[in-house]
């Protein structure tokens, strides 16, 4: 038996139907929907994705995800494109809404856009004064480039005045002996 130099009927149907409903349709169902018999479908839906027996249909079934692909490929500029589009589209139809979020979505599956989600835990009530001011200054350190630089001045309040007569009595306890 030689090498056969073009796929037949049956084994291009089942290559297209194989890629067009991938993940709709499993490799046996497509074998039987190419005309293949049902009793041997599992086997010959296996063999026909190897490329040791099958190269032809291999190679097919890879030329046929790259037209896909190609066909449904976002670039950014594509996506900008078709964002402008949907813009004038939904402006004349007053029902922009759906269609700016579809393009979105578009755009996010293709990781144009990141969703970054932070959770942090704990209270600013729970922190110490100098704790507080420590962050302040790391959190004015790290967006030096986006924060405008503002003079101020510190302002004593009279809680601050009750405070250091509360810690100035705590510490005159703590050092008289008992």
């Amino acid at each position: 038996m030689g090498l056969v130099k073009r796929l037949t009927d049956m084994q291009k149907r089942f290559a297209e139907l194989y890629v067009y409903n991938e993940g709709r349709k499993t490799p046996r169902e497509c074998a039987i929907e190419a005309g293949y018999d049902e009793d041997s479908s599992h086997v010959r839906a296996s063999e026909l994705r190897n490329p040791k027996k099958f190269p032809l249909v291999v190679k097919y079934i890879g030329e046929l995800r790259e037209e896909v692909q190609k066909k449904y490929e976002i670039t950014f500029e594509k996506h900008i494109t078709e964002l402008a589009k949907l813009r004038e589209e939904s402006r004349a139809k007053g029902a922009w809404s759906a269609a700016i979020n579809a393009e979105v979505a578009r755009g996010k599956a293709a990781g144009i856009y990141i969703d970054q989600k932070i959770i942090k835990h704990g209270k600013l009530d729970d922190l110490t004064e100098k704790e507080l001011e420590l962050r302040m200054k790391q959190i004015l350190d790290d967006h030096k480039g986006i924060i405008i630089d503002a003079k101020y001045d510190l302002v004593e309040t009279k809680n601050d005045e009750k405070m250091n007569s509360i810690e100035n009595t705590q510490a005159d306890k703590d050092t008289k002996p008992s």
